[in-house]
Protein backbone atom coordinates (compact mmCIF):
# COMPACT_ATOMS: atom_id res chain seq x y z
CA UNK A 1 0.00 0.00 0.00
CA UNK A 2 0.99 3.56 -0.24
CA UNK A 3 -0.62 6.82 0.17
CA UNK A 4 -1.32 9.30 -2.30
CA UNK A 5 -1.43 12.72 -0.76
CA UNK A 6 -3.13 14.13 -3.85
CA UNK A 7 -2.09 18.37 -3.00
CA UNK A 8 -4.47 20.51 -4.19
CA UNK A 9 -3.67 24.35 -4.46
CA UNK A 10 -5.16 26.01 -0.76
CA UNK A 11 -4.13 28.03 2.00
CA UNK A 12 -3.05 25.31 4.55
CA UNK A 13 -2.07 26.99 7.94
CA UNK A 14 0.65 25.12 10.12
CA UNK A 15 -2.02 23.15 11.92
CA UNK A 16 -2.96 20.72 8.97
CA UNK A 17 -1.03 18.36 6.64
CA UNK A 18 0.42 20.37 3.53
CA UNK A 19 2.73 20.56 0.48
CA UNK A 20 4.43 24.16 0.79
CA UNK A 21 2.47 25.07 3.43
CA UNK A 22 3.90 26.46 6.55
CA UNK A 23 5.50 24.42 9.43
CA UNK A 24 4.20 24.14 12.98
CA UNK A 25 7.82 24.81 13.98
CA UNK A 26 8.89 26.26 17.72
CA UNK A 27 9.64 30.18 17.30
CA UNK A 28 12.17 29.51 19.85
CA UNK A 29 13.92 26.91 17.96
CA UNK A 30 16.34 28.07 15.03
CA UNK A 31 15.60 27.63 11.86
CA UNK A 32 17.49 24.90 9.47
CA UNK A 33 20.07 26.85 6.67
CA UNK A 34 22.10 25.48 4.12
CA UNK A 35 26.08 26.61 4.86
CA UNK A 36 27.60 24.14 2.29
CA UNK A 37 29.61 25.83 -0.55
CA UNK A 38 28.21 26.44 -3.28
CA UNK A 39 26.59 29.61 -5.82
CA UNK A 40 23.93 30.91 -4.24
CA UNK A 41 24.30 34.68 -5.59
CA UNK A 42 22.08 34.37 -8.26
CA UNK A 43 18.34 33.05 -9.01
CA UNK A 44 15.02 33.71 -9.10
CA UNK A 45 12.80 35.41 -6.53
CA UNK A 46 9.97 33.46 -4.20
CA UNK A 47 7.64 36.08 -4.77
CA UNK A 48 8.11 36.50 -8.63
CA UNK A 49 7.54 32.66 -9.06
CA UNK A 50 4.21 32.89 -6.79
CA UNK A 51 3.13 35.46 -8.66
CA UNK A 52 3.93 34.00 -12.13
CA UNK A 53 2.24 31.39 -11.69
CA UNK A 54 -1.26 32.67 -10.54
CA UNK A 55 -0.77 34.76 -13.92
CA UNK A 56 -0.05 31.67 -15.86
CA UNK A 57 -2.49 29.68 -14.19
CA UNK A 58 -5.07 32.66 -14.37
CA UNK A 59 -4.44 33.05 -18.46
CA UNK A 60 -4.38 29.75 -19.06
CA UNK A 61 -8.52 29.19 -17.56
CA UNK A 62 -8.94 31.74 -20.33
CA UNK A 63 -7.36 29.25 -23.08
CA UNK A 64 -4.12 31.49 -23.30
CA UNK A 65 -2.19 35.27 -22.33
CA UNK A 66 -2.12 38.11 -23.02
CA UNK A 67 0.38 40.39 -24.22
CA UNK A 68 -0.01 42.08 -21.10
CA UNK A 69 0.32 38.93 -19.46
CA UNK A 70 3.28 37.72 -21.63
CA UNK A 71 5.12 40.82 -20.93
CA UNK A 72 4.96 40.16 -16.79
CA UNK A 73 5.64 36.60 -17.29
CA UNK A 74 8.92 37.26 -18.75
CA UNK A 75 9.72 39.86 -16.02
CA UNK A 76 8.84 37.76 -13.63
CA UNK A 77 10.93 34.72 -14.88
CA UNK A 78 14.03 36.62 -15.23
CA UNK A 79 16.81 35.96 -12.89
CA UNK A 80 18.48 38.43 -10.49
CA UNK A 81 21.75 38.81 -8.87
CA UNK A 82 22.62 39.69 -4.98
CA UNK A 83 26.60 40.20 -5.64
CA UNK A 84 26.69 40.68 -1.76
CA UNK A 85 25.72 36.89 -1.34
CA UNK A 86 28.81 35.17 -0.83
CA UNK A 87 29.13 31.49 -1.91
CA UNK A 88 29.10 30.58 1.83
CA UNK A 89 26.35 32.71 3.43
CA UNK A 90 23.46 30.58 5.21
CA UNK A 91 20.69 29.90 3.09
CA UNK A 92 17.51 29.49 4.79
CA UNK A 93 15.83 26.17 3.97
CA UNK A 94 12.76 26.18 2.06
CA UNK A 95 9.29 24.40 3.61
CA UNK A 96 8.26 21.22 0.98
CA UNK A 97 6.22 19.00 2.99
CA UNK A 98 4.12 18.52 6.61
CA UNK A 99 2.29 15.51 7.50
CA UNK A 100 0.41 15.10 10.72
CA UNK A 101 -0.29 10.61 11.43
CA UNK A 102 -3.85 11.41 11.91
CA UNK A 103 -4.38 13.25 8.69
CA UNK A 104 -2.42 10.41 6.51
CA UNK A 105 -2.81 6.78 6.64
CA UNK A 106 0.22 4.61 6.47
CA UNK A 107 2.48 7.19 7.66
CA UNK A 108 4.95 5.41 10.38
CA UNK A 109 5.49 7.11 13.72
CA UNK A 110 8.42 8.82 14.34
CA UNK A 111 11.18 8.59 16.88
CA UNK A 112 9.78 8.80 20.48
CA UNK A 113 6.28 7.90 18.78
CA UNK A 114 6.59 11.75 17.06
CA UNK A 115 4.06 12.22 14.93
CA UNK A 116 4.82 15.13 12.62
CA UNK A 117 7.05 14.81 10.01
CA UNK A 118 8.54 17.87 8.35
CA UNK A 119 10.43 18.03 5.16
CA UNK A 120 12.65 20.84 3.88
CA UNK A 121 15.52 21.25 1.41
CA UNK A 122 18.10 23.83 -0.19
CA UNK A 123 16.68 25.90 -3.12
CA UNK A 124 19.82 25.11 -4.85
CA UNK A 125 20.50 22.34 -6.72
CA UNK A 126 24.04 21.86 -5.69
CA UNK A 127 24.54 18.89 -3.25
CA UNK A 128 25.96 15.35 -2.99
CA UNK A 129 28.31 13.73 -5.38
CA UNK A 130 26.75 14.44 -8.63
CA UNK A 131 26.19 18.06 -7.28
CA UNK A 132 22.70 18.51 -8.24
CA UNK A 133 21.02 17.26 -5.62
CA UNK A 134 18.30 19.75 -2.83
CA UNK A 135 19.78 18.22 0.31
CA UNK A 136 16.35 17.40 1.91
CA UNK A 137 16.24 17.45 6.08
CA UNK A 138 13.80 15.78 7.74
CA UNK A 139 12.38 16.84 11.05
CA UNK A 140 10.50 14.49 13.40
CA UNK A 141 8.58 16.27 16.62
CA UNK A 142 5.07 15.78 18.70
CA UNK A 143 3.37 18.22 17.61
CA UNK A 144 1.87 18.90 21.53
CA UNK A 145 4.86 19.98 22.34
CA UNK A 146 5.44 23.33 20.41
CA UNK A 147 3.79 25.60 22.79
CA UNK A 148 4.69 28.87 21.18
CA UNK A 149 5.15 28.33 17.01
CA UNK A 150 6.82 30.70 14.93
CA UNK A 151 4.65 32.99 13.06
CA UNK A 152 6.26 32.58 9.95
CA UNK A 153 9.51 31.18 8.35
CA UNK A 154 12.47 33.20 7.05
CA UNK A 155 12.81 32.75 2.93
CA UNK A 156 15.51 33.02 0.58
CA UNK A 157 16.71 36.07 -1.08
CA UNK A 158 17.00 33.85 -4.16
CA UNK A 159 16.33 30.23 -5.45
CA UNK A 160 18.17 28.26 -7.82
CA UNK A 161 15.59 26.89 -9.94
CA UNK A 162 11.48 27.62 -10.17
CA UNK A 163 10.97 24.19 -9.43
CA UNK A 164 12.53 24.15 -5.63
CA UNK A 165 9.57 26.33 -4.82
CA UNK A 166 6.39 24.27 -3.82
CA UNK A 167 2.79 26.02 -3.95
CA UNK A 168 0.84 25.99 -1.00
CA UNK A 169 -1.34 22.93 -1.31
CA UNK A 170 -3.66 21.25 0.88
CA UNK A 171 -3.71 17.16 0.90
CA UNK A 172 -6.61 15.14 0.22
CA UNK A 173 -4.86 11.40 1.03
CA UNK A 174 -6.31 8.28 -1.01
CA UNK A 175 -4.69 4.81 -0.14
CA UNK A 176 -3.88 2.33 -3.07
CA UNK A 177 -2.54 -0.85 -3.85
CA UNK A 178 1.14 -0.76 -5.47
CA UNK A 179 3.64 -3.44 -6.95
CA UNK A 180 7.48 -3.30 -7.23
CA UNK A 181 9.28 -1.42 -9.91
CA UNK A 182 9.43 -3.60 -12.67
CA UNK A 183 13.51 -3.84 -12.85
CA UNK A 184 13.89 -5.03 -9.21
CA UNK A 185 11.29 -7.91 -10.01
CA UNK A 186 12.84 -11.32 -10.38
CA UNK A 187 13.92 -12.12 -14.01
CA UNK A 188 11.17 -14.84 -14.15
CA UNK A 189 8.02 -12.83 -13.34
CA UNK A 190 9.19 -9.93 -15.44
CA UNK A 191 9.46 -12.32 -18.48
CA UNK A 192 5.70 -13.24 -17.68
CA UNK A 193 4.34 -9.59 -17.11
CA UNK A 194 6.35 -8.15 -20.50
CA UNK A 195 4.74 -11.47 -22.12
CA UNK A 196 1.62 -10.28 -21.01
CA UNK A 197 1.59 -6.97 -22.05
CA UNK A 198 2.71 -7.79 -25.37
CA UNK A 199 -0.37 -9.88 -25.82
CA UNK A 200 -2.94 -6.70 -24.50
CA UNK A 201 -0.71 -4.57 -27.30
CA UNK A 202 -1.48 -7.35 -29.94
CA UNK A 203 -5.17 -7.61 -28.78
CA UNK A 204 -5.31 -3.73 -28.85
CA UNK A 205 -4.18 -3.52 -32.37
CA UNK A 206 -6.79 -6.47 -33.52
CA UNK A 207 -9.39 -4.75 -32.06
CA UNK A 208 -8.44 -1.24 -34.00
CA UNK A 209 -8.39 0.94 -30.71
CA UNK A 210 -6.58 3.71 -30.62
CA UNK A 211 -5.55 3.88 -26.83
CA UNK A 212 -2.65 3.04 -25.78
CA UNK A 213 -1.97 -0.12 -23.87
CA UNK A 214 -2.20 -0.77 -20.52
CA UNK A 215 1.44 -1.52 -19.09
CA UNK A 216 2.95 -2.90 -15.94
CA UNK A 217 5.24 0.25 -14.94
CA UNK A 218 2.90 3.04 -16.29
CA UNK A 219 -0.37 2.06 -15.38
CA UNK A 220 -0.59 -1.18 -12.63
CA UNK A 221 3.11 -0.57 -10.16
CA UNK A 222 3.95 2.98 -8.60
CA UNK A 223 1.51 5.60 -9.06
CA UNK A 224 3.32 9.21 -10.17
CA UNK A 225 2.48 12.16 -7.65
CA UNK A 226 3.01 13.05 -3.80
CA UNK A 227 3.04 9.89 -1.38
CA UNK A 228 3.60 8.28 1.75
CA UNK A 229 4.93 4.74 1.97
CA UNK A 230 5.05 1.87 -0.96
CA UNK A 231 7.76 1.31 -3.31
CA UNK A 232 10.65 3.21 -4.35
CA UNK A 233 10.87 4.32 -8.39
CA UNK A 234 13.73 3.37 -9.86
CA UNK A 235 12.83 5.42 -13.34
CA UNK A 236 16.53 7.77 -13.59
CA UNK A 237 18.60 4.84 -11.90
CA UNK A 238 19.43 1.14 -12.04
CA UNK A 239 17.89 -0.25 -9.00
CA UNK A 240 20.50 -0.30 -5.87
CA UNK A 241 20.47 -0.82 -2.48
CA UNK A 242 19.73 1.73 -0.07
CA UNK A 243 22.22 1.05 3.49
CA UNK A 244 21.88 3.41 6.52
CA UNK A 245 25.13 5.02 6.59
CA UNK A 246 24.79 4.84 10.41
CA UNK A 247 23.64 1.06 11.22
CA UNK A 248 23.99 -0.88 7.67
CA UNK A 249 20.75 -1.71 7.97
CA UNK A 250 18.01 -1.51 4.61
CA UNK A 251 15.87 1.10 4.14
CA UNK A 252 12.44 1.68 3.32
CA UNK A 253 11.15 4.49 1.86
CA UNK A 254 9.33 7.40 3.49
CA UNK A 255 8.12 9.92 1.11
CA UNK A 256 8.16 10.60 -2.14
CA UNK A 257 7.59 14.19 -3.84
CA UNK A 258 7.21 14.35 -6.96
CA UNK A 259 6.00 17.45 -9.52
CA UNK A 260 2.63 15.54 -11.80
CA UNK A 261 0.34 13.51 -10.39
CA UNK A 262 -0.25 11.46 -13.56
CA UNK A 263 1.30 11.56 -17.07
CA UNK A 264 1.26 9.24 -19.95
CA UNK A 265 -1.52 8.73 -22.86
CA UNK A 266 -4.32 7.32 -21.32
CA UNK A 267 -3.47 9.02 -17.57
CA UNK A 268 -4.28 5.94 -15.81
CA UNK A 269 -3.45 7.60 -12.30
CA UNK A 270 -5.55 10.27 -13.10
CA UNK A 271 -8.37 11.09 -10.30
CA UNK A 272 -11.83 10.27 -11.78
CA UNK A 273 -12.91 13.52 -9.74
CA UNK A 274 -10.89 15.74 -11.81
CA UNK A 275 -10.91 14.60 -15.50
CA UNK A 276 -12.16 17.93 -16.76
CA UNK A 277 -9.41 19.47 -14.85
CA UNK A 278 -6.57 16.74 -16.26
CA UNK A 279 -8.20 17.54 -19.81
CA UNK A 280 -6.68 21.33 -20.04
CA UNK A 281 -3.45 20.55 -18.12
CA UNK A 282 -3.06 18.17 -21.41
CA UNK A 283 -2.66 21.03 -23.66
CA UNK A 284 -1.41 23.33 -21.12
CA UNK A 285 2.17 24.09 -21.59
CA UNK A 286 4.79 21.71 -20.90
CA UNK A 287 5.80 21.93 -17.16
CA UNK A 288 9.47 20.42 -15.80
CA UNK A 289 8.98 17.76 -13.57
CA UNK A 290 11.07 17.06 -10.44
CA UNK A 291 11.52 14.57 -7.37
CA UNK A 292 12.67 13.78 -4.36
CA UNK A 293 12.70 10.22 -2.14
CA UNK A 294 13.29 10.50 1.22
CA UNK A 295 14.07 7.06 3.06
CA UNK A 296 13.79 6.33 6.51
Amino acid sequence: MTTRLHPRPGRPDASVSSVGGPLLWPADEPWPVCTEPHKRSSGYRVADIHRGRQVLADAWARDRPTDEERVLLKELGRRHREREIADTDPIPLINLVQVYRRDVPGLPPGPDGCDLLQVLWCPFEAHGPSRHGLAPRVRWRHSDQVAVPLDASPQPALVGFEGAVAEPCVLHPEQVVTYPYAGSLPTGLWRRIDAWEDAEERKGEKRGLGDEPVTYHHDLSIPQGCRVGGFPSWHTTDPHPIICEVCAAPMVLLLTVDSWEWSGADGSWMPTEEWDVAERLRTAAPRGSRSAETVC
